[in-house]
């Protein structure tokens, strides 16, 4: 009996030594054909962005940006550079109340209190 119980774990030990060498092999190509997928894109440029190195020297071009926002430019005498008023609604700011208004049965002016 003991000598089955040996045999029988010998053929466990080894049929599991073939299923983890097997698992190895398909490990073992997994990883050669994604090396050779991600050396398909390194050689046709695909999948990685380039990206700018901008060191100590170099500056960002800050003109590309500035064109997105219609009406702006780095010079004073462009359209971009405007005036700005302190009125909203044509009402001057400088003259609003701080004070909130509003309606309903439950406001009461000046009760407001930040949460704590």
């Amino acid at each position: 009996m003991a000598k089955e119980r040996k045999l029988q774990l010998h053929r466990q030990e080894n049929f599991e030594m073939i299923e983890m060498e097997a698992r190895r092999e398909r490990v073992k190509m997994n990883v050669a054909l994604l090396k050779k997928e991600e050396e398909e894109k390194r050689s046709t440029g695909g999948g990685l962005r380039q990206s700018k190195n901008i060191g100590k020297d170099g500056s960002p071009d800050l003109n590309s940006f500035i064109q997105q926002f219609p009406g702006a430019s780095f010079d004073n005498k462009g359209t971009g550079n405007k005036e700005v008023s302190d009125t909203k609604d044509g009402v001057d700011t400088k003259d609003r109340s701080t004070e909130p208004s509003g309606s309903g049965e439950s406001f009461k002016p000046g009760t407001w209190q930040p949460p704590t």
